[in-house]
């Protein structure tokens, strides 16, 4: 491509690219001196699995290696014990190093579910660092230096920390270490371009700072939109459990897709799916009228994510099999189940279990409590019969099928 196509390629579905007209500028050298950009992420493997909210920004970084730029993964092993800051209002609790070392050996792993790991040319392979291979060799005089590139005013600019500071709520020293580590990860592996979430727009700013401080060219800041998650309102997160991983089961993610609000349909569409100019036009007229059905367009977006991540074959038998759950109220033959083990773990020495023994012991509710709510809300059958009462028990030494909302488990006795 062009530069001028290049730029049209990469600037759409972004927020904000700063300084405006840079990132054409870098593309225009890139191609006289036939020099790759160098394309930079950071991921924090504070959870073991990556989400949708993770690919959006991978799906551009997809973009700059197909177009032969040099993608950068930085895992932030060091980052991750501190903690990001964004959009908190309060202090993260701090992982281990184990804790972060063993999310970021999946992290690895579930990059590839998008990018490319061996690309033929004139793509360009990954490459990852930890920021460890340069945090973890600092003094504690090269630390304070570091921390000398930046006043306490410049960090109450953020907005996360000035409404914490302006409600007297708690901003521990580490706290603020996180903007400058991140910033010190473009230094290190002298970024061109840094991608990120609007909410990291703080943050990537600093990485400007501190490059232009140690005489690099500042790098571009591309921001892009944050995806909501499951509810449609809040961004998507494990920590919120209204997430989709990208390592979800087949039946489980096209699950979670049919719960999607109709509302963030178009914006699923555009941010995690691999539908090109034409279909997304087609999608937002289909949205758009009142003739159609939107459970049809949230069925193709539920097949087309499954078929991304998991397969063709496992697509189509995705929306079999919901379809023969939810629409036609039969058991479908993919089914996940749990045995009189997991029962038992739960039931303790109870002879006849309650409903919210089973639901707890499915997997399908975190808790009693939860499980309680749901038949409340007559949301919970077994063997397809409503359930009415939370004590309600069920024999352990016969097989049953545990419905909580959208979700089904098949109990067998071992």
């Amino acid at each position: 491509m062009t530069p001028e196509q290049q730029r049209d390629l990469l600037t759409a579905g972004t927020e904000e690219i700063l300084p405006a007209g840079e990132l054409y500028e870098r593309l225009l050298a890139s191609a006289k001196e036939r020099r790759p950009l160098r394309v930079k992420q950071g991921f924090d493997p504070t959870a073991p699995d990556i989400h949708l909210g993770h690919s959006v920004g991978l799906r551009k970084l997809r973009q700059f290696q197909d177009l032969g730029h040099q993608v950068v993964l930085i895992v932030g092993n060091y980052t991750g014990m501190v903690g990001d800051p964004s959009g908190r209002n309060k202090t993260r609790p701090q992982l281990t190093e184990d804790q972060v070392e063993d999310n970021a050996r999946t992290y690895l792993e579930q990059f590839f579910k998008v990018l490319e790991r061996d690309p033929a040319p004139p793509r360009l392979p990954v490459e990852v660092h930890r920021n460890g291979d340069w945090f973890s060799k600092m003094t504690f005089m090269e630390v304070m230096r570091l921390a000398s590139q930046y006043t306490i005013a410049r960090m109450l600019e953020r907005d996360d920390f000035s409404k914490r500071y302006a409600a007297q709520q708690p901003i521990a020293i580490h706290e603020l270490f996180y903007p400058l580590m991140q910033g010190y990860d473009s230094v290190a592996i002298r970024a061109d371009v840094e991608l990120g979430a609007t909410e990291q727009k703080f943050n990537l700013i600093v990485g400007r700072t501190l490059q232009e401080l140690h005489e690099q060219r500042p790098q571009v800041v591309m921001t892009l939109p944050v995806l909501p998650g499951l509810d449609g309102v809040q961004r998507m997160s494990k920590s919120l459990g209204n997430y989709i991983g990208v390592t979800d089961e087949p039946s489980n993610m096209f699950g979670k897709v049919m719960s999607l609000p109709d509302a963030a349909m178009a914006l699923y569409w555009r941010l995690v799916t691999d539908a090109n100019t034409e279909e997304l036009a087609r999608v937002n007229a289909s949205l758009g009228d009142p003739s159609v059905n939107p459970m049809q367009i949230k069925k193709q977006l539920g097949q087309r994510l499954v078929r991304m991540y998991h397969g063709v074959e496992a697509a189509e038998r995705a929306q079999s099999d919901f379809e023969l759950q939810f629409s036609k109220r039969a058991t479908p033959e993919h089914l996940e189940e749990f045995g009189r083990a997991a029962l038992d773990a739960v039931a303790k020495d109870i002879t006849q279990p309650t409903v919210l023994d089973y639901a707890v012991a499915s997997g399908i509710s975190e808790s009693r409590g939860a499980a309680r709510r749901m038949v409340e809300q007559r949301a919970v059958r077994v063997d397809d019969e409503l359930v009415a009462a939370w004590d309600q028990v069920f024999d352990p030494a016969h097989a049953h099928i545990v419905r909580i909302g959208r979700k089904m488990r098949r109990y067998r006795p071992d």
